[in-house]
């Protein structure tokens, strides 16, 4: 690549995950909206005709009217055509099928349990990472060998342990995870104050935010609009909506739309634990005990939603059929910002402007009653080759009781992935807050589950002790 004045030329981008239906067309959008950047995007995607179509969509939205930067877009055929001299890697992938996703999420419930996500903990998230902890080492060392100085930006669930795989099996990789949650709750915070100060509009770019935690657990310690503390209108605005919950002005809510919420579980956590919870409901009833999710009629009475993978598969076929049309052309190119901002940490790597977001990354100290290396979500700021944590401060005590249960969790769960240690495993699986199961029942749903994701885990999971490999 090189720099022409205020714009960077002949970039390199590697996109693990290149047939994606939906991120890699907002991606696509991103940059071809943006003027200070132009170069090429290899789409690498174990299903070649999904990246195939892909890379027709992607030169249609380059060559749309209200383009401003011209992008090359290339189907490839191995990681190491994809990853060659890449600058930038994003890695966006659905770890499996929606078959062994069915297992995660559903296998559970015929012992009680039910989960709202299963993308990155309780049983269904243990299992996910089981078979993408394998995917990431081979990630890991395919950049290593190919595009060692790349930065490497990761979409994946379930997001701490795809980003501590990697750091694990390429110690001096450059990688972070980015995640759209906290976001949500910037713009719950933009509602309280066009409801409490009667200001319509704020951004939430405008709402400064200290993050704290983990993915899909992270929190505010402090939160401000113009130097105007925002807890106490949040504590009011909580008070106003605790019972009946908040739906949003869009008529997006949680009857209609299984990824929306009425934020009451965030109104709960804020009442109990002080701090404002920074995730949709979906993903924060997964990491208490069952308070939530205890089953679906305590579910409705929180006002948010079961995903079921049911739902996913009729959404995926609604994009199926939307990518047809883009690729044959019946269907215009909508030249739309995807609210991400993921081009946006790419110009401030590239020294295009220096800017502050939430990003997942190891624990260097930013967090520092959190165990050293665990990865964990805080702001911090991203320069020219270079992204500096933001020094979160400690979580109170009360809280990092709940997030170093999960942390020491998915540690177990690295471990056990990278060694087949089924032992490890399942006391791992048994020690999540979801699983509330007796020993025998807990090993019955572990064994099962384990065989419903077998065709992507090693051989030596379902050795007997002593066999050879």
């Amino acid at each position: 690549m090189y720099y022409d004045k205020d714009q960077v030329k002949d970039l390199h981008i590697a996109y693990i995950g290149g047939g994606s239906r939906g991120w890699a067309w907002g991606f696509m959008k991103d940059l071809a909206l943006d003027g200070q950047m132009e170069g090429d995007v290899r789409l690498y995607d174990i299903d070649r005709q999904a990246a195939n179509n892909n890379e027709t969509i992607g030169k249609r939205i380059s060559d749309a009217p209200g383009a401003v930067s011209k992008w090359q877009y290339k189907s490839v055929a191995s990681l190491r055509e994809a990853l060659t001299d890449a600058d930038f890697v994003v890695i966006s992938i659905l770890p499996g099928t929606f078959k062994e996703m069915k297992s995660d999420v559903h296998a559970p419930e015929k012992y009680g349990i039910y989960q709202s996500v299963g993308d990155s903990i309780g049983p269904g998230g243990f299992m996910r990472a089981l078979r993408t902890i394998p995917m990431y080492v081979e990630f890991a060392k395919a950049i290593r060998d190919y595009c060692p100085g790349a930065w490497v930006m990761n979409y994946t669930n379930p997001m701490s342990l795809c980003v501590r795989t990697l750091y694990e099996i390429f110690p001096t990789v450059k990688a972070f995870g980015c995640c759209h949650e906290v976001f949500g709750t910037q713009q719950l915070l933009s509602a309280v104050i066009r409801e409490e100060l009667g200001i319509p509009d704020v951004p939430r770019q405008k709402i400064k935010t200290n993050v704290l935690g983990i993915n899909h657990f992270t929190w505010f310690s402090s939160a401000s609009y113009r130097g105007m503390d925002l807890f106490p209108l949040y504590r009011k605005f909580v008070g106003k909506y605790y019972e009946t919950g908040y739906e949003d002005v869009s008529g997006h809510n949680w009857m209609n739309d299984s990824f929306a919420c009425a934020h009451r579980v965030k109104f709960d956590l804020f009442r109990n634990y002080g701090l404002i919870a920074a995730a949709g409901d979906r993903h924060l009833a997964e990491f208490t005990p069952q308070w939530y999710l205890r089953d679906p009629e305590t579910v409705h009475r929180w006002k948010f939603a079961l995903t079921s993978v049911d739902w996913r598969i009729q959404d995926l076929g609604k994009r199926l059929q939307k990518s047809r049309r883009l690729v044959s052309g019946e269907e215009p190119v909508n030249l739309k910002p995807s609210g991400e901002e993921g081009h946006l940490l790419i110009k401030a790597l590239l020294g295009l402007g220096d800017m502050v977001s939430n990003v997942n990354i190891p624990n260097r100290g930013q967090i520092p009653n959190l165990p050293s290396g665990s990865v964990v979500e805080t702001n911090a700021l991203f320069r020219r080759d270079n992204i500096s944590p933001v020094y979160a401060g400690p979580l109170p005590g009360n809280i990092s009781a709940l997030v170093d249960l999960h942390i020491h969790n998915q540690e177990n769960t690295l471990k056990a992935a990278l060694t087949c240690d089924r032992s490890l495993a399942f006391t791992t699986f048994m020690n999540d807050p979801q699983v509330t199961l007796s020993p025998s029942d807990g090993r019955k749903l572990f064994n099962a589950m384990l065989q419903n994701t077998a065709k992507y885990l090693p051989e030596k999971w379902f050795q007997r002790p002593g066999q050879s490999t």
